[in-house]
């Protein structure tokens, strides 16, 4: 397949850089004192919104805290994994906690996915159905061995829940668990 189709999927550079970290509420606080970087919205993805959750192929449950920032015009990611086995927890196991996969922002995820796919890039961990209107969906791709990181496809949803937190607050709500 010639690179130009292979290129077609992107609709832009890097959009994404996602951090696999121990607790999402310190380093949340972290990146926003040594850094200044916040506004952070907290969200858990797990059953309660997803309603597409694979991992190998197959249909499987699992649930992650996850921060999203910026850093100027890059979003910034920090999942924190809670339950199940996922692209995370096998990241932790051979890595420990870092960056691990960079995110591109696609119109349409699944004519994304069929030129990868066409190129032999498989896919490892799906979500989908964190909007509003039940859209959104990412995919992990493995990509890993090859390329030394992970790339992510990530179809934005129109309208996204509201976070269950947000960093910096104006009340100590951000703690709450």
């Amino acid at each position: 397949m010639p690179v130009k189709e292979k290129l077609a999927i992107l609709d832009s550079s890097i959009g994404q850089l996602g951090f696999v970290v121990e607790n999402v509420h310190a380093m949340v606080k972290s990146y926003y004192e040594s850094f200044g970087i916040g506004d952070w919205k907290i969200y858990t993805y797990g059953p309660q919104l997803l309603t597409l959750m694979t991992y190998k192929g197959k249909p499987t449950s699992y649930s992650s805290r996850i921060a999203l920032g910026y850093f100027g015009s890059t979003r910034i990611e920090l999942i924190q994994p809670l339950d199940g086995h996922t692209i995370y927890t096998d990241f932790i196991e051979k890595h420990g906690y870092g960056l691990q996969h960079l995110g591109i922002y696609v119109q349409d995820i699944e004519s994304s996915l069929a030129i990868v796919k066409k190129s032999g890039i498989d896919v490892i961990m799906e979500g989908g159905g964190f909007g509003l209107d039940g859209d959104g969906h990412y995919a992990y791709l493995d990509t890993e061995e090859t390329y030394g990181i992970c790339y992510e496809l990530i179809q934005r949803p129109i309208r996204r829940h509201e976070p269950e937190s947000v960093y910096p607050l104006v009340d100590d709500t951000f703690f709450h668990e």
